[in-house]
């Protein structure tokens, strides 16, 4: 089961417009739902799901909005919430901006697209470039040829337009790894995963076949080439054009790719990870007068690689005063609005060590509050590497005219959630 009507809400809850797919749940239960959500925050127990009698809230908030679908029956939530993001998607797809503005500047377009996104409480048409083939911005300009539904619609490959053409077919694949670590302050790795995701940008005429290869652990073992290195993925999350069953049945990453850029697969490796960017912080705080800080930045990753626009993030008392620095290379800021020390390093070549020093005064009188202790965040870019060892071991295009097209692959490791706690 799904919604029975979907709501987009000003802050003060104030419908600005609604669509109602069932007529399942009365359209005033709406009224209900922001005193609800104000009564739960004032609570501290704000809930994704708010329950009115019989009706149920599910709702996600995004800049000045809230987008509420209502449902009266043990909907699937999943699908409930995975609908609302998606709305999100498109929506910014068309306006640029979601907001208050934008939504009460395109009414018209906004109700099509509620029509074409949903029907009867289940999604149907969610992707926003097929979506802009027969709904446009410009509704007065619609000429009556081209009021016929795209062929798109109704196909079995809803993501992919038919007769595309290049003069160039090329296909531009990115593998992007992002590195989840927490630190203690005695410098043990409490917490380590790899977030990876693989994005494409095809240029390909036609409706072509693709067969991507990875260095998949489980592939290997199911055809007996237990040489070379090879990755234990979990959490697969394939773009919906990739055909599951093939690959449940034989590993085969095989599908029709939509045209220009998407999101093909995500996955998450579960192992230990060492930090490629290790920093050591010395933090002393003199009381009624000054705060001193050094921090050691070294590159744990091959030489030959170089980590860009390296970003360190040192927490400072939030009574901090006269800022003075001293770096071994790269720059460093007071940044007092988040009580930080930011030192940029644009280029940082791995094996290197770099030392960065900071000088802050400290009023003579002191804070009656305890201040926390958070923690430095790390960010930074790595080209031409990935920790996994993950390689796409083949690119094949197969399509019906027999063209010759050229994959071009690029591998990213690149800062996630990098945290390493201090003593101080």
């Amino acid at each position: 089961m799904s919604a029975s009507a979907v709501f987009v809400l000003d802050l003060k809850g104030k419908v600005l417009i609604c669509r109602n797919y069932k007529g399942e749940v009365d359209m005033a239960e709406i009224d209900h739902f922001l005193p609800l959500l104000m009564q739960q925050e004032e609570e501290g127990l704000l809930c994704p799901v708010i329950s009115h009698g019989h009706v149920h809230f599910l709702w996600v908030k995004h800049s000045n909005l809230y987008l509420v679908a209502t449902t009266n029956k043990n909907a699937n939530a999943s699908l409930v919430y995975a609908f609302l993001y998606k709305l999100v998607e498109v929506f910014t797809e068309y306006f640029k901006e979601l907001e208050e503005e934008s939504i009460q500047d395109n009414f018209v377009v906004v109700y099509e697209l509620l029509d074409e996104l949903m029907d009867f409480g289940f999604p149907q048409t969610t992707d926003s470039k097929i979506l802009q083939e027969y709904i446009t911005q410009e509704g007065t300009k619609l000429e009556v040829a081209k009021t016929r539904v795209p062929t798109t619609v109704t196909n079995a490959v809803s993501w992919r337009s038919e007769g595309i053409k290049y003069k160039k077919n090329e296909v531009f694949i990115d593998v992007i790894e992002s590195i989840n670590v927490l630190v203690n302050a005695n410098g043990s790795v409490m917490s380590s995963d790899i977030v990876g995701s693989i994005k494409l940008k095809t240029m390909l005429s036609g409706m072509p076949e693709l067969r991507l290869g990875l260095n998949d652990r489980v592939l290997f073992s199911l055809t007996g080439r237990d040489k070379g290195k090879s990755v234990t993925m979990e959490d697969v999350k394939f773009h919906q054009c990739v055909r599951l069953s093939r690959f449940e049945s034989d590993r085969t990453i095989s599908f029709i790719p939509p045209d220009g850029e998407s999101e093909l697969m995500s996955y998450r490796i579960n192992t230990h990870v060492k930090p490629l960017v290790w920093i050591e912080s010395v933090i002393e705080k003199f009381s009624h007068s000054r705060v001193e800080i050094m921090v050691k930045a070294k590159g744990q990753f091959k030489k030959q690689s170089v980590a860009n626009n390296v970003e360190v993030r040192v927490p400072v008392p939030s009574d901090a005063d006269s800022p003075k620095f001293k770096t071994s290379t790269g720059h460093a800021k007071y940044v007092p609005e988040k009580n930080l020390v930011v030192w940029t390093i644009k280029s940082f070549p791995g094996g290197k060590e770099f030392l960065m020093r900071a000088h802050f005064g400290l009023p003579s009188v002191e804070k009656d509050e305890m201040e926390g202790k958070p923690p430095i965040t790390v960010k930074f870019e790595i080209p031409y590497f990935t920790v996994s060892g993950i390689q796409v071991r083949y690119m094949k295009i197969i399509e019906k005219s027999g063209y010759q097209a050229l994959p071009w692959v690029r591998y990213i490791t690149q800062s996630g959630d990098y945290q390493l706690r201090t003593n101080q």
